[in-house]
């Protein structure tokens, strides 16, 4: 699984958490996504009221594979430990682009 997150200007609503799901296509077939989705929409409400912060959105992303397929427990904590890491500011730093040949 893949999160995103983005704090909220001032000038829009700060007083609660926001949260969006996505799984494309190569997640496989609609059955798969929606399960993926599922499993991350439970997450997301077990999680993201004692570990995220109002006034930030955040997009859980599926991925091919793990996330359907990994232990519940495992996705769960995965989640913590991405959500920790955003608010401390330890991001991934961008990719370089990919250069054509």
């Amino acid at each position: 699984m893949m999160v995103q997150a983005r704090k909220r200007g001032n000038d829009e609503d700060n007083s609660e958490i926001r949260v969006g799901f996505t799984c494309s296509k190569k997640v496989g077939n609609a059955v798969a996504r929606n399960r993926a989705k599922r499993r991350l929409r439970e997450i997301a409400r077990l999680v993201l009221p004692q570990h995220g912060l109002a006034g930030w959105d955040y997009v859980l992303i599926g991925r091919a594979g793990a996330t359907a397929d990994k232990p519940f427990e495992s996705l769960k904590n995965d989640l913590i430990r991405a959500i920790s890491q955003l608010h401390q500011g330890k991001t991934m730093p961008p990719r370089p682009p990919k250069r054509r040949k």
